[in-house]
């Protein structure tokens, strides 16, 4: 695991705290609160460290740009506003998914991602 700096633990405290995944700028706008000179290059660096270190993963809304999370969440989904494009983590999953494969093949993992407008933009 690498050194953790100031910088990565204000961008690791942005990541605990905000339940949803988040855009680097969103991260670095948010963690610029608590550390004024962290820059986004360094924001760009520590995410791509942290996500080697296992600690977050990569949330991928086709057509936008990827956003990150913990990685040690439990199984989710995605809602993605499209006025706003604001990501929000669904906490279930539904029930039967793996049934829809065909019969003989096996499903070893699967992405759902809810498209439409949020609570704010409706």
């Amino acid at each position: 695991m690498g050194r953790l700096t100031k910088q990565k633990e204000a961008i690791r405290t942005v990541l605990n705290e905000e339940n949803h995944p988040l855009l680097p700028d969103e991260i670095h706008s948010i963690a610029l609160q608590t550390v004024p000179s962290l820059g986004i290059a360094t924001v760009y660096r520590s995410l791509k460290n942290l996500k080697e270190e296992g600690y977050l993963c990569c949330v991928e809304i086709p057509g936008q740009p990827p956003r990150y999370e913990r990685a040690n969440k439990a199984h989710h989904h995605h809602f993605h506003c499209q006025e706003c494009h604001s990501v929000y983590d669904l906490e279930s999953c539904v029930d039967g998914i793996m049934k829809l494969a065909p019969i003989g093949f096996k499903v070893t993992h699967h992405e759902i991602i809810l498209h439409g407008l949020c609570k704010s933009c409706a």
